[in-house]
């Protein structure tokens, strides 16, 4: 099986580092799947669930809040600007954040606090996205 190595790092930790045979990650144009021999490219990063799949078919979820994708022949790197595996979100803290993002939106009394409610709104949302996808898998 081919393979080509990959570093997944945020700015506080580095989350994957090693041989994969598949990544998948939501880019700005859409989803985006890299195999052995991808086109080099970079696209920025949506906020959402990346899957990075192991040469021995162990399937890795992590969530990234947004960030830099870069496709080179025999490496991919991701830099997100935060970035947590899957098991390690915590669902009911997130379903917490979301109610209070919903709170704001309705309370909202100007432009920034409606696009900081927005902004914690959407992250919400995607880490739900990552933690089903994730459950789907285990």
């Amino acid at each position: 099986m081919a393979t080509f190595q990959c570093r997944v790092v945020s700015a506080r930790e580095e989350l994957y580092s090693g041989e994969i045979s598949m990544l998948i990650a939501t880019g700005s144009e859409g989803e985006v799947g890299v195999l052995p021999g991808h086109t080099p490219l970079i696209t920025l990063l949506k906020p959402g669930p990346m899957r990075v799949q192991t040469p021995d078919g162990e399937e890795i979820v992590i969530y990234v809040s947004g960030g830099v994708l870069e496709v080179q022949p025999k490496m991919v790197t991701v830099l997100a600007d935060t970035a947590m595996r899957a098991h390690n979100l915590d669902e009911s803290k997130i379903v917490e954040a979301r109610k209070k993002a919903e709170q704001m939106l309705v309370n909202q009394s100007d432009t920034l606090q409606t696009n900081v409610a927005l902004a914690s709104l959407a992250e919400s949302v995607a880490q739900l996205q990552t933690i089903r996808k994730f459950k789907n898998r285990a």
